[in-house]
């Protein structure tokens, strides 16, 4: 029996797993609505909560939906899905894919025919992550106090340490950017997108602080991302 990314099988899975995530959700949207009323709130101001925060999450899931169509370029759309509108994120998955495939010898423009290929980018890409589940779970409460006890004596350190934990999140994936550089031109493609991105992100932000243009901080990763991706088309056609 041929192997297809995208069998109903899988797709009866995935949607398995996020109808059950959805009646969580409404589970405690039911249970937060009655812990409001029981505090006196207001019909308009529960109803105005909501619809606020629905608004909201529409912009951060432009993202995961770029994402989503991203990723289902080879590994069909069910296991994207899944992972994507439950667990993960699209600055990690992506880069755990593409890894997982370059490993076996598999690309990223083509669908993946071998099931044993898409078994290992997919337990990459669940092991990858799973470290943080775990350390949330039986760790979250000791961090959580040390690092309020590094607030609490100075305040400064805590966001150098912050802002350090982030930059070394971010300097993993940078090393997928020069994988190539020694093909030549072509092999800074990405390297020059990635910038033209972070320029992106340089405009938004100037935006945001300087017209106060609060709304756009939900849309500027999606509007970043959009632009790039955009972009990459004429700058591979010149670099090429």
């Amino acid at each position: 029996m041929p192997f297809s990314v995208n069998d109903p099988f899988l797709f009866w899975l995935s949607g398995i797993v996020i109808a059950a995530v959805l009646a969580e959700s409404v589970f405690f949207l039911v249970k937060a609505v009655r812990r409001a009323r029981e505090l006196n709130l207001s019909k308009g101001t529960i109803r105005k909560t909501i619809l606020s925060s629905g608004l909201f999450s529409l912009a951060p899931a432009v993202s995961i939906l770029i994402g989503v169509l991203t990723l289902n370029r080879f590994l069909g759309l069910p296991f994207p899905w899944l992972r994507l509108s439950i667990l993960g994120a699209v600055t990690y998955e992506l880069p755990a894919a593409t890894i997982a495939a370059n490993a076996v010898g598999a690309g990223v423009t083509e669908t993946i025919t071998s099931a044993q290929t898409f078994a290992v980018i997919a337990w990459t890409m669940t092991l990858g992550i799973i470290a943080g589940i775990v350390l949330i779970l039986f760790g979250l409460k000791k961090l959580q106090k040390g690092m309020n006890s590094l607030g609490g004596k100075d305040e400064k350190w805590r966001g150098i340490l912050m802002d350090a934990l982030f930059l070394g999140m971010i300097s993993a994936f940078l090393g997928l950017l020069f994988a190539n550089v020694r093909d030549g031109v072509p092999g800074f493609i990405p390297i020059v997108v990635a910038l033209v991105s972070a320029l992106l992100m340089g405009v938004c932000g100037i935006l945001i602080r300087v017209l106060k243009w609060t709304w756009l901080e939900q849309y500027a990763l999606p509007l970043c991302m959009l632009g790039a991706m955009a972009l990459s088309l004429p700058i591979t056609a010149l670099m090429a």
